[in-house]
């Protein structure tokens, strides 16, 4: 079911113009509207994937859909999209929200830590996780992420957010290039040693059920892509048989002239990139 929006906040800085809002679970909202289909080509991508993301363990926002109302929209001057030559009224009805990190008493959520707090991230190891799951769904940017804390709190966790360019953005293909959909710093990946680092998330996506993949699917409204079925139907399928291939595309990347695993003792250096010897099976 929808959450209903009740309240709006204050705008969004960036391209994707979203408006925090409150909705009437008492969460605070990212909402996105959709204006023409090309603006939310993301909203499909986004809403599966963050799903598998929460499905596998990952700590990601919560999405949802939410619904806003022409009473709302009429009622509120913000509430409106600039096209460029033109501003629109935003678009009632079902929109993409994602849970607003740090919600309405934020302690504090910053994009940037120094080394040394990085360090001591609580869930550092989860950029493992995400890089599989990034790996899997074909990030076609760069791994996105936030720290968060409470208030009294030292340490900083991270939260992975913006899976709009996951299955190439709108255009729900896979093109794996080593360097795409991992996180711009190394310091994040220092620690891998081995397979046994990116656990539990690694097989919880390689063995998620079909049915957790499709129920996720067919919670997207069908307007959001056209009405087109067979178009998702065809995306599950594809992103199902790919499985198989997360690990194949982790060495990918361990194998990029990045060196993001430095601590792997199974991986040695080969001219401009990394190969595995006996010791990496």
């Amino acid at each position: 079911m929808a959450v209903l929006a009740v309240q709006h906040i204050r705008r969004m800085r960036g391209g994707a113009q979203g408006q925090l809002m409150l909705g009437a679970d008492g969460q605070v909202y990212v909402v996105k509207f959709r204006t023409t289909r090309s603006m939310c080509g993301c909203w499909p991508t986004s809403f599966l994937a963050s799903r598998i993301a929460t499905a596998a363990g990952l700590t990601a926002p919560e999405t949802e859909l939410v619904e806003v109302s022409s009473w709302l929209v009429e009622n509120t001057p913000e509430l409106e999209m600039d096209l460029g030559r033109t501003r629109v009224r935003c678009a009632t009805g079902l929109q993409f929200g994602s849970r607003f990190v740090g919600g309405l008493m934020p302690g504090q959520v910053v994009d940037y830590l120094p080394e040394e707090q990085m360090a001591e991230v609580r869930n550092l190891g989860e950029f493992a996780g995400i890089l599989a799951l990034d790996k899997w769904t074909g990030n076609a940017n760069g791994r996105q992420a936030v720290f968060a804390r409470r208030q009294r709190e030292r340490r900083y966790r991270a939260v992975f957010i913006d899976y709009g360019y996951c299955f190439h953005a709108g255009e729900w293909r896979f093109e794996d290039l080593p360097l795409r959909g991992v996180y711009y710093r190394n310091d994040v990946y220092r620690e891998i040693a081995g397979w046994d680092a990116f656990e539990p998330w690694l097989t919880r996506l390689e063995t998620m059920a079909a049915d957790t993949v499709w129920a996720a699917a067919n919670e997207v409204p069908p307007e959001w892509y056209g009405g087109d079925l067979s178009e998702m139907e065809a995306l599950v399928e594809k992103l199902l048989a790919r499985r198989s291939r997360i690990r194949e595309l982790i060495e990918g990347f361990g194998k990029s002239d990045r060196r993001p695993f430095p601590k792997w003792v199974g991986w040695k250096r080969c001219g401009g990139g990394m190969e595995r010897d006996a010791m990496g099976e």
